[in-house]
Formats: C-alpha cells, sequence, structure tokens
C-alpha cells in the first residue's frame, strides 16, 4: 500500500492530469474499427450471398475483437470502485442506461416499418419492450457494461483469484441459453474482470512494449500466427483455447496501440477510439445506408471491396453524425443532459459526453 491508501497497481492505473493515455485510445481506436468492420462485412456477405477478402480479417479477429474492448472497460475501474452507490450508479449504470434507451429508439425508428411490414404494429410495440431485456441488435455492449460494473463492485469484498476462476469457467462453459445477456456475460465477464484485477500488470506489459519494440514486433508475429493458425484449423472455440487466444488477443492489441503510440503512427486509430462510444452507436446508420446503396446500385462486384468502404462509411459516417449533432445543438444525442443525472457532479458541465 502507498502512503495515501491505494495500491500501486491502481495509481498506477490512473490516468494522467491529462485526461488520456495514448496507447489506451489507440487500442479502442483498433476495437470499435473492427466491431465496425464485422457487422458491415457480416452484413454485405449475409445480403450478398457471397464473402470477399475482408472475411478473412473478420475470422482472424473473432477470437480477440470483443475480449480487448471489455479489458479496456475494465482498466482503470479500481479508481472508482469505491465511491458511494448513487455516484457509482449514476456514472456507470445510468450514464450508459440513458443511451441504450435512446439508441434503441432511434434504431426502432428506422427499422420500425419494416418490422411491421413482416408481422404487425403491435408486434413491433413488443419488440420494443423486449429490448429491455433482450439487447437489441449492435447495442448489447453498452447494455452488458452496467451489469458488469454493478457485479465488479459486488464482489469485490470477495478474494479476487476465486471471483477470476468463476468467470474464467463461465466463459469456457460456452453458455447458450439464447439471451444474449446471459450468453454474453458468460462470455465476456472474464475479459472485464481481468482488466479490473490486471490493470497493474497492463501497464507493465505497454512499458515494456515501448521500451523493446523490435522484441514486441516479433512477439505480435508469433501471436497472428498462432491466432490465425487456431482460428483456421477451427480450435478457436475449444474450451480454454478460446479463453487463451481472448487473453493473448488483448494483449496483442494492447502492445499494437503501444507502438503505434509510440511511432506516433495512424492518428486516426487515436481519433476514432477517444470518440468509440460515439462510433458504436451511430454507426448502424451510414453502415446500412451505405451497403444499401452499393448492392442494390451494383457499381462495385467485389464483395471485399464493397465491405471495406462500407466498413469506412459506419466509421466516417458515424462521426460526422456526431459532429453534426454538435452544430445543431443536438448534444442529447451523445452526451447526457443534466436532468438525467442522479448524483452530483463534480464540475457544472450540463452534460456528460458518452464517452
Amino acid at each position: 500500500m502507498t502512503p495515501n491508501g491505494t495500491s500501486p497497481a491502481t495509481e498506477r492505473s490512473a490516468p494522467p492530469a491529462g485526461g488520456r493515455i495514448d496507447w489506451v485510445d489507440y487500442a479502442k481506436g483498433i476495437c470499435i474499427v473492427m466491431v465496425v468492420m464485422m457487422h458491415s462485412v457480416l452484413g454485405v456477405e449475409l445480403a450478398a450471398g457471397q464473402t470477399g477478402f475482408m472475411h478473412l480479417f473478420v475470422m482472424f479477429a473473432k477470437p480477440f475483437r470483443m475480449p480487448d474492448f471489455f479489458l479496456i472497460s475494465g482498466l482503470f475501474l479500481s479508481v472508482v470502485i469505491d465511491r458511494d452507490w448513487r455516484t457509482y450508479l449514476d456514472r456507470k449504470v445510468v450514464h450508459f442506461g440513458y443511451f441504450y434507451l435512446l439508441w434503441v429508439t432511434i434504431q426502432f425508428g428506422f427499422k420500425a416499418p419494416s418490422f411491421a411490414a413482416e408481422t404487425s404494429w403491435s408486434h413491433v410495440g413488443w419488440l420494443y419492450l423486449e429490448s429491455l431485456i433482450e439487447p437489441f441488435g449492435t447495442l448489447w455492449f453498452i447494455y452488458l457494461l452496467p451489469i458488469f460494473f454493478v457485479v465488479t463492485k459486488l464482489t469485490r469484498n470477495l478474494p479476487p483469484l476465486a471471483v477470476w476462476t468463476v468467470a474464467a469457467a463461465l466463459e469456457m462453459a460456452h453458455i447458450s441459453t439464447g439471451w444474449t445477456a446471459i450468453d454474453e456475460f458468460g462470455a465476456r465477464f472474464v475479459y472485464f474482470y481481468s482488466g479490473y484485477l490486471f490493470a497493474g500488470h497492463v501497464f507493465v506489459l505497454s512499458d515494456a512494449a515501448r521500451a523493446r519494440p523490435a522484441l514486441a514486433l516479433a512477439g505480435l508475429a508469433l501471436w497472428a500466427l498462432f491466432n490465425g493458425s487456431l482460428v483456421e484449423f477451427g480450435y478457436d472455440e475449444w474450451p480454454l483455447v478460446s479463453l487463451a487466444l481472448g487473453l493473448a488477443g488483448a494483449a496483442a492489441i494492447i502492445v499494437t496501440g503501444t507502438l503505434l503510440a509510440r511511432a506516433r503512427w495512424l492518428n486516426f486509430l487515436r481519433y476514432c477510439g477517444q470518440h468509440s462510444i460515439v462510433i458504436y452507436l451511430a454507426f448502424f446508420l451510414p453502415m446500412a445506408a451505405t451497403r444499401t446503396l452499393l448492392l442494390r446500385s451494383g457499381m462495385i462486384s467485389d464483395i471485399g471491396l464493397v465491405s471495406l468502404i462500407v466498413t469506412i462509411a459506419g466509421v466516417a459516417g458515424a462521426l460526422a453524425i456526431w459532429r453534426a449533432a454538435r452544430a445543431m445543438e443536438a448534444d442529447f444525442l451523445f452526451e447526457r443532459p443534466d436532468q438525467f443525472w442522479i448524483a452530483p457532479k463534480k464540475a457544472a458541465p450540463a452534460l456528460q459526453a458518452a464517452e
């Protein structure tokens, strides 16, 4: 323990005075681009009835795409987990709940006519109500985050390694009930908890990669070969293997983010990471619109190229929607208005950003 009563890992994982850590933003940027890529590629391929070269990237990233996102989401939890329950629930539950409900409503606004055409408007109403217990579409990530935050705080006085062991067992069990919240909790909580529990080790890994980039690159090459081979031969979903690949892949993205930050390359990824939740909330609309336009027009025949363009449009379009919302003073789309706070704020901003 340090003189102020915090653990070294907690102090080491606290953000600097400037508020952001470069490699974390790069890692989050890589993750959000991979998420948009997955939805874009699989959506294009489903609509077209064929696969393209982008399918290989999606399959390669499958073992670690979401594990890394959840691990980073838990990385700084030790800094805030001992806050009183009212403040904690405001920042970690109400915050994400606001954006989930808002964007579920927005997505339903676009999709309701097609749902009604297939069934009826009354059924659409039931689907909307069902989204309260069954995460809707692409929004399941921010539905799960508040649950992870609450479970971690409730179990903070239990032996950490025991909690981690149970979480790892749930991941390896590959639970499949058909309910997204249950299944994804079992599959992902271990990564979120790992970010919380091993934050200090994550920063040690990043520091080591920054200090010895050549060795880090060699490690990344070996990991890529190992990950790709197991995916190619279908071993990536085996119990224990899936957990190992998820953790190894998360470490690889952290190292990659560190090396990019060290070289100051691909700054657009850092920018995407800084606005990852903005992209996550809004990418569905430009993605779907671009996919429909390209496939119906037939102007591009290569499905891989179509998938790539749709991915770029999803990321860039989401950021454009965010900027347009700010220009039109529709800040409530990406920032939580004052009336939806349940705990006092430190400063006096009228809004809290989605980040």
